[in-house]
C-alpha cells in the first residue's frame, strides 16, 4: 500500500516516514509541507491513502480534500490532526475524508486504521466524534431521537457494528447474516436517518446509540 504524508510540520512527518518504514506493507512515496504541494505530487506519483493535516499554509487540508475528491476520487483521505473541534469534523466529513484521527494517535493503531480504510472503512475518532456532537441543539436531538426510533432492533445492531467500523462481509458474519441483507439494512438506516453515507450515520449513532463493549 502506498501513502502520502501532508504536514507542515517537518519533524511531525519525519517521525511518521520513520515508524512506517517499519511496516511492510505500508510505503510512503512521498510527503508534502501543504496541500498545494500534495496535490503536485498526486499528479506524478500513485498513492492509495493520503494523511492530511488540518492546519496547512498556502492550501489547507479541508480544501486539499475537496480537489482531492474532485481530481484523484479513488484516493482514500484519513485527516490527522490535533483538533476535534465542531468547526473541523465537521468541514472535513463533508469534504470527503475517509478517516479522521488525532494526532495523539498510537502509531500501531494509525497504521491499522490506514488499513482499514484502504479497505474501505470510516474511521473516526471517539474523541472527535464525542466533541462533536455535543453542539447539537435540543431540538435536533428530539427530531433525530424520532428518526432513531423507527429503526429495527437488528437495524441498531447493524448501526452498531457501522460504528465499530466494520465491512460489509465483517458485518454479515458477526450478526449471520448475508452480505445481501447487510446492505438493505445500510439502505434502510440511510434512509431513516436521513444520512447519506457510512460516516454520517455513524457519527449518528455516536449521539444517541449506546455501543457494547
Amino acid at each position: 500500500m502506498k501513502i502520502m504524508i501532508a504536514d507542515d510540520h517537518q519533524v511531525v512527518r519525519k517521525g511518521l516516514v520513520f515508524f512506517f518504514q517499519s511496516q511492510a506493507d505500508i510505503e510512503v512515496v512521498e510527503e508534502a509541507g501543504d496541500g498545494l504541494e500534495i496535490l503536485e505530487k498526486l499528479g506524478k506519483y500513485k498513492a492509495d491513502v493520503v494523511l492530511l493535516d488540518i492546519q496547512m499554509p498556502n492550501m489547507d487540508g479541508v480544501e486539499t480534500a475537496k480537489k482531492m475528491r474532485t481530481h484523484y476520487p479513488e484516493v482514500k483521505i484519513i485527516m490527522l490532526t490535533s483538533f476535534s473541534d465542531y468547526d473541523t469534523v465537521i468541514p472535513a466529513v463533508q469534504a470527503g475524508a475517509n478517516g479522521y484521527q488525532l494526532k495523539d494517535i498510537e502509531p500501531d493503531r494509525l497504521a491499522d486504521v490506514i488499513r482499514r480504510v484502504h479497505k474501505g472503512e470510516t474511521m473516526i475518532d471517539s474523541k472527535a466524534a464525542s466533541q462533536l456532537m455535543t453542539h447539537v441543539t435540543g431540538a435536533n436531538q428530539k427530531e433525530e431521537q424520532k428518526r432513531l426510533e423507527e429503526l429495527t432492533l437488528r437495524e441498531k445492531d447493524v448501526l452498531k457494528q457501522i460504528m465499530k467500523g466494520h465491512s460489509n462481509k465483517e458485518i454479515a458474519r458477526n450478526l449471520f447474516i448475508t452480505e445481501k441483507t447487510v446492505k438493505t439494512h445500510l439502505s434502510n438506516i440511510f434512509s431513516k436517518l436521513e444520512v447519506h453515507d457510512r460516516t454520517q450515520a455513524a457519527l449518528f449513532g455516536v449521539k444517541y446509540v449506546k455501543e457494547e463493549k
